[in-house]
């Protein structure tokens, strides 16, 4: 049993570690999203998946150590959490001081996480509302009706409204 809480907590302080390298490259990416660098959007991206897929990985690990927890404890393997790992830990003290502190960050880690995507998404929503806005811009003033402009020889020169340099000017 103690080297599996052992293992527990070294993947539980491996997969912080891993959501607090997430959470600075999502802080990163803020600045990026306002200027609107797809490149460098890019670059970041792939270096997220990179970490995402590390904590799939620590995931499996930790999981599959739940697992081996509870049967050693003879509790359900979905019923078993944390929380109740911690509980468990009283006749041991200095590993569920160690448990509650690795849980505690983690809870702490996922909070900031969940926060910078929030703004990070409203971020890029935004940016999507102004593109679909600029391209309705553009389309309507491809579709603006044609000014009815004549030259002395019954030719249209009329131009589309909105475009070209003709002002109506007052003083004349």
């Amino acid at each position: 049993m103690a080297s599996l809480m052992e293992n527990i907590i070294a993947i539980l302080n491996q997969e912080e570690q891993e959501y607090e390298s997430l959470v600075k490259l999502s802080e990163e990416k803020t600045p990026i999203i306002i200027k609107g660098d797809l490149q460098e959007l890019d670059r970041i991206t792939a270096e997220e998946q990179l970490v995402v897929e590390r904590i799939q990985r620590l995931e499996k690990d930790r999981i599959q150590t739940m697992k081996d927890i509870a049967d050693v404890t003879n509790h359900a393997s979905e019923e078993l959490k944390i929380p109740d790992l911690i509980t468990m830990m009283s006749s041991r003290p200095e590993e569920q001081r160690q448990l509650r502190e690795v849980h505690d960050k983690l809870k702490v880690t996922l909070g900031s996480m969940t926060a910078v995507n929030e703004r990070n998404r409203d971020l890029l929503k935004s940016s999507l509302e102004m593109v679909q806005f600029e391209m309705s811009l553009l389309q309507s003033m491809k579709q603006a009706p044609e000014t009815a402009d004549y030259n002395k020889d019954a030719y249209n020169t009329g131009s589309i409204m909105g475009s070209g340099t003709k002002r109506f000017d007052a003083k004349q």
